[in-house]
């Protein structure tokens, strides 16, 4: 009988969970692995306590394309890029390729794995937003044929190929129709282009009208804005710049970027305000922003559009 106790016994403790690695004292709850090309300070440090399978096979989450470390946050793996540099705190970048972590060359590992641990929830949050801003900004490609749509001042415009028409003076026109059926855009870009195209050269034809619009609408708002805030602009340059919208220097020049045209006015109007309000205080400090409140109230609001709308990428 006690045979087929103690049978029975082992049997029950086969189906019993594993228990919880036991980690050393002082040491992260971050599990880290590191790969093969990883610095050879990070190299020297001791493997990390062996994982379950089940772990070890669940893919990455989150991994940056340079990623030499590896850490389990929460629920998500994030293989992220570790660098050392010449600064007094753990810095911690999400951007579109992943997670940066910037550390100083006196911190040991175990720190930037404890300061991994207590940042995982906004690292992960941020990490999922990019990815999903990531997601729209890949939807909203722009696939270069007759019938494309783009968005122009905040609304759809479908683009029209017209070889009727060489539109020599201005490259393209843009029509209106005030008969179009609810949902479906009202207003049409006529390019005077064969049906046969390039791509390219559809692209070409309608950045080049984009930032002849932009050039237009941009000075008109400077004109608009300048004398509320008692400012002068002397010269308007168009930029191409991949994330940066303005610039404004002391000397009266502003740079804003032609792809503006796609926001709605009120955004575009935000933009102006704000490179003219460093013509009276080149900085951001709570006077600067006391600047633009003058002539755009809901800048914060208008700001958080400009941020979070994905634009067709060129």
């Amino acid at each position: 009988m006690r045979r087929l106790l103690q049978f029975t016994l082992d049997l029950f403790d086969d189906l019993a969970p594993a228990a919880a690695p036991v980690f050393k004292p002082k040491q992260p709850d971050v599990q880290v692995q590191r790969s093969s090309d990883a610095p050879e300070s990070i190299a020297k440090e001791p493997p990390a306590p062996g994982e379950p399978l089940s772990k070890v096979l669940t893919p990455t989450a989150f991994r940056h394309p340079r990623a030499n470390r590896e850490a389990l946050l929460g629920d998500s793996r994030v293989a992220y890029e570790f660098r050392r540099a010449k600064r007094k705190t753990i810095g911690f970048v999400v951007g579109p390729d992943g997670l940066v972590v910037s550390a100083p060359k006196w911190v040991p590992l175990y720190e930037v794995d404890a300061a991994l641990r207590e940042k995982s929830a906004w690292i992960v949050r941020k990490l999922d937003e990019t990815r999903e801003r990531q997601q729209r900004l890949e939807s909203a490609r722009i696939e270069w044929k007759d019938g494309t749509t783009i968005p122009f001042l905040g609304e759809p415009v479908i683009v029209v190929l017209d070889p009727r028409h060489a539109f020599e003076a201005v490259g393209a026109v843009l029509n209106t129709d005030a008969q179009a059926l609810p949902g479906v855009p009202r207003l049409t870009l006529h390019i005077g282009l064969p049906h046969q195209a390039a791509p390219e050269q559809i692209r070409d034809a309608v950045q080049a009208w984009l930032m002849r619009q932009a050039k237009r609408l941009f000075t008109e708002r400077l004109n608009h804005f300048a004398p509320q805030l008692q400012v002068r602009w002397h010269k308007l340059s168009l930029s191409s710049a991949g994330t940066r919208w303005g610039s404004a220097s002391a000397d009266g020049s502003i740079r804003l970027n032609w792809r503006l045209v796609h926001f709605k006015l009120s955004v575009i109007d935000y933009v102006v305000a704000h490179e003219l309000s460093h013509l009276r205080v080149m900085d951001h400090s709570p006077r600067f922003w006391d600047t633009v409140r003058t002539v755009v109230p809901d800048y914060a609001e208008l700001r958080g559009q400009l941020r979070d709308e994905a634009l067709p990428p060129w």
